[in-house]
């Protein structure tokens, strides 16, 4: 229960409020550390319940420690505008019964707006490192008063290429007495080493999964395909076949995104769309449409695998293969969220096969084959290799033992009391030579 925890009144009645029952594994493990003021590391995987984990305990402190002339106090760094806007909500609903003040300064936003934000010292601030680092330019003080920082999704930070400006906002962060905790689903990513002895001081490691790929409440299976256009069928065979309440339907690129999304419309099947090009009010507005159910199907880029949180979202289909294990990890952690029972449905072709083993291999994972029936494909994975020890397509045929040894034919001897080598009579005709398969050579005809 979350009465076992030394957390402040205000924090007691928001968890309430919000129908908290009991703490997750990670929540169980970290808030107790965090209360301490210790600096984390902490590895769960995504719909596990961190943001709680980093929210309860910051909260906590600044409710305990009153600080009415101080500029923002703690700064939450997420990868992604999704990700900020997710996160503002779940702090405000947590703060709602404590004069704590949250704001997110993220991109798409005017700048000037965001400027008058800083200047009314919200407690927290929620942001992305490019448009945070913009606002320091003009105001180098800006953080001196951060007593904890936290790094949400850091791996997914430095994936996108902001472990230079991390650290830069970290430098700036200049409380002696700052505590530092960082939360990501894997913590093997480039460039995370050098950010955990930067940042972070002393910290304790918590582990919670026991490997990065395991997702026990996420069925995870693969379908063979042919090209883009068998995998449009397929996917809507999934659709018509597969009992669910929302599925977010995730594709490598803008451009095949919004393809998907005007084939799906096409079929009468009641979907959105979420990439990069647009602006952040469709964003918003999209997104809210899906938590209110707006949408059966949401068609998305990598732009939605983080920070997207819908509670009905119980099948995810790649209908391209993620480019790396650990956006695999974040695709389909998008369902089983909170103990909820998912589906993640992978499409894989001939260019994908070697993608989804190194995945496979990456996650200690090992995906279930699966067929549409009556939409089989011509392509059943590459011949005589196998996948986790298992043979792929059609079983090899098993050559004939043309020949032994030297060793065991001068040790082993015919049934005829010879030994294998020894010259045939004359009168016998030597056996037509063959093939490993047992077939007999091409022989060519004769000019006359």
């Amino acid at each position: 229960m979350f009465t076992s925890f030394d957390l402040q009144p205000p924090l007691l009645k928001a968890i309430e409020a919000l129908s908290f029952k009991t703490p997750t594994p990670v929540q169980v493990q970290a808030i107790p550390e965090a209360l301490q003021h210790k600096d984390l590391m902490v590895c769960a995987q995504t719909g596990s319940g961190k943001s709680a984990a980093f929210l309860l305990p910051m909260l906590n402190q600044l409710i305990t420690k009153d600080a009415p002339n101080s500029k923002t106090r703690a700064l939450v760094l997420v990868p992604t505008r999704e990700l900020a806007r997710q996160l503002l909500k779940q702090t405000e609903a947590l703060a709602k019964f404590s004069k704590i003040q949250v704001a997110s300064i993220t991109g798409g936003q005017e700048f000037k707006f965001q400027a008058a934000l800083f200047r009314k010292n919200p407690e927290i601030i929620i942001a992305t490192p490019g448009r945070l680092l913009e606002h320091m330019g003009k105001n180098e003080n800006l953080l001196e008063d951060v007593e904890v920082l936290v790094l949400d999704e850091a791996d997914r930070m430095l994936d996108m290429g902001f472990s230079e400006d991390v650290l830069k906002i970290a430098a700036q962060c200049t409380q002696a007495e700052r505590q530092t905790m960082l939360f990501s689903a894997t913590l093997k990513q480039k460039g995370m080493y050098e950010v955990i002895q930067t940042v972070l001081n002393d910290p304790l490691n918590i582990m919670v999964d026991s490997f990065k790929g395991e997702h026990e409440n996420i069925a995870q299976e693969v379908m063979l395909a042919d090209d883009d256009k068998h995998k449009q069928r397929l996917l809507t065979w999934l659709l018509a076949n597969k009992t669910f309440r929302q599925a977010i339907v995730f594709v490598n690129t803008k451009v095949k995104a919004e393809s998907l999304y005007h084939f799906l419309e096409y079929h009468n099947i009641n979907a959105g769309v979420l990439q990069g090009d647009m602006t952040q009010d469709e964003r918003n507005h999209v997104m809210v449409r899906m938590q209110q159910g707006g949408f059966d199907v949401l068609v998305a880029t990598d732009v939605a695998a983080r920070g997207l949180d819908v509670k009905k979202i119980d099948l995810v289909v790649n209908v391209d293969m993620p480019r790396s294990g650990d956006d695999y990890v974040h695709r389909i952690g998008r369902t089983g969220r909170a103990g909820e029972q998912g589906l993640a449905v992978s499409f894989v072709d001939h260019t994908e096969w070697n993608l989804k083993c190194a995945i496979e291999r990456y996650l200690r994972i090992s995906m279930t084959p699966k067929k549409a029936k009556g939409l089989e494909g011509k392509y059943k994975g590459p011949k005589n290799m196998k996948s986790n020890g298992k043979p792929v397509g059609k079983k090899p045929v098993k050559k004939k033992d043309a020949k032994k040894t030297t060793a065991k034919k001068s040790t082993k001897k015919v049934a005829n009391g010879k030994k294998p080598g020894a010259k045939k009579p004359a009168s016998q005709k030597p056996a037509t030579p063959r093939f490993g398969d047992g077939s007999a050579p091409f022989k060519p005809k004769s000019s006359s």
